[in-house]
């Protein structure tokens, strides 16, 4: 039976609940190009007013997995992936797909670019000089097949309704709804084939979600979704009201993840993210039986080298250079400018607009206000100071890394303004403040 779309726009407009194959119809149509910009506008619309049911959100979900190849996979171990709603210093993924290939899952990871104040994981990849971050399928499954993991951005096979329809949300100011957060999330992430799927949800200053109210309220929907659509799924809700790595920008958080896998650094508040994230992909493949059995799986991969050794043959597979683990800062571009940022007097941190650090990444020219904007991966901060830190002239709020003096004044001057500083030491914040399951 044949749908017209401005009469599946009409039902939603006005309230009604959409068959599932009406929405199939208009995802069809959003796909082959036989429903209009505008219609894909009005329905994104009518959705963000009206909203959609969890079955509207399963088949809205189901029909742009659909829109383009399924992939399935035929290996000895689960096919497990994450997904960060996003924040400033994010750099868990990098780590995370090496530990949990060498606790032996698989990692097949579709990531994003960056937008906004976020960081985006595919950014981070392109500063690898050769690193290939939208090979063809053949290659993405040849290298989660031999090394465990892969990741790379998405391709025109996978979910192209997704694609045109954010495309049209950005421009229509209907990103923000849940239903087609959701739906545009999940759909990536059923398209890949996965036994396995663990949800980062951030709340906090440097977050989409800056409380954590709407923060549960999107990782409800994220895991009711994808167990609907049959794919076991949790969330974590974690803080993002600072920097969770004390580096943001592209070559810097590459660095930081590099000396994370190979022990030069490990920050607390990066690791334990890391490690709770990446054991419950362990527990959802039934690769360990409880987090507890989890946990230490994934230490040993970290602190053996295991997760090290996964990363760098990752790199190699996909075209970056066979000595990067070893050699990253001959191979990752340098910034010109390098300083020191000092606060105005001493004191101890009480708060971070952490949205505003990541802003002023973007102002030195290492992330994008538009998806076709270049970035420079060289540019970003490092040494960021966290909540409950003594800063004085020893001690900086960060390190700029810039491509002219001008650059470099100017991020000086966001930083400052994002720190507020005080002489009591604050009560610090849960970093994990809770665990959404098929059952929560």
């Amino acid at each position: 039976m044949a749908y017209l779309p401005q009469e599946i726009i009409r039902r939603k407009r006005d309230g009604g609940t959409l068959e599932a194959a009406e929405i199939e119809s208009f995802i069809e149509g959003l796909t082959s190009g036989a429903v209009s910009e505008g219609q894909a506008a009005a329905f994104a619309m009518a959705i963000f007013f009206r909203g959609l049911t969890v079955p509207e959100r399963v088949a809205l979900t189901r029909a742009m997995m659909n829109s383009g190849e399924v992939l399935t996979w035929d290996l000895p171990g689960a096919v497990l992936d994450k997904h960060s709603t996003g924040g400033v210093g994010d750099t868990v993924s990098l780590a995370l797909g090496p530990a949990v290939a060498a606790c032996g899952g698989y990692v097949p990871m579709i990531s994003g670019r960056g937008l906004g104040h976020t960081g985006g994981t595919l950014d981070k990849f392109d500063s690898i000089p050769g690193y290939v971050t939208q090979p063809d399928l053949d290659t993405f499954r040849r290298v989660t097949r031999e090394v465990g993991c892969a990741i790379i951005g998405q391709t025109a096979d996978l979910a192209p309704a997704d694609k045109r329809l954010y495309a049209i949300r950005d421009v229509t100011a209907t990103v923000e709804s849940i239903d087609l957060i959701t739906a545009s999330i999940l759909s990536k992430k059923l398209s890949a084939g996965l036994q396995g799927l663990v949800m980062d949800v951030k709340f906090g200053s440097g977050a989409f979600m800056d409380n954590a109210k709407d923060a549960r309220a999107l990782a409800e929907s994220l895991v009711l979704v994808a167990n609907g659509a049959g794919l076991p799924t949790s969330a974590l809700l974690t803080d993002m009201h600072q920097p969770l790595a004390s580096a943001a920008g592209n070559a810097v958080e590459m660095a930081h993840a590099v000396d994370y896998l190979t022990g030069r650094r490990r920050e607390k508040r990066f690791h334990e993210v890391t490690v709770e994230l990446s054991a419950e992909m362990l527990v959802l493949g039934k690769i360990a039986a409880d987090l507890a059995e989890a946990r230490a799986k994934v230490e040993h991969a970290i602190s053996s080298g295991k997760a090290a050794e996964v990363f760098q043959r990752m790199v190699e597979a996909l075209g970056g250079p066979s000595d990067f683990l070893e050699n990253h800062h001959k191979h990752l571009p340098a910034a010109p400018v390098i300083r020191e940022i000092h606060a105005e007097r001493s004191g101890i941190v009480q708060r971070i607009a952490t949205r505003h650090v990541g802003i002023a990444v973007v102002a030195l020219g290492g992330g994008r206000t538009r998806p076709q904007d270049p970035i420079d991966h060289a540019v970003g901060l490092t040494q960021l100071a966290g909540i409950g830190e003594m800063v004085d002239a020893n001690r900086p709020l960060a390190i700029v890394h810039a491509r002219s003096e001008e650059a470099a004044r100017e991020a000086e001057r966001m930083v400052r303004e994002a720190y507020k500083l005080g002489d009591a030491r604050p009560e610090p914040g849960a970093l994990i403040l809770e665990r959404i399951g098929a059952t929560s």
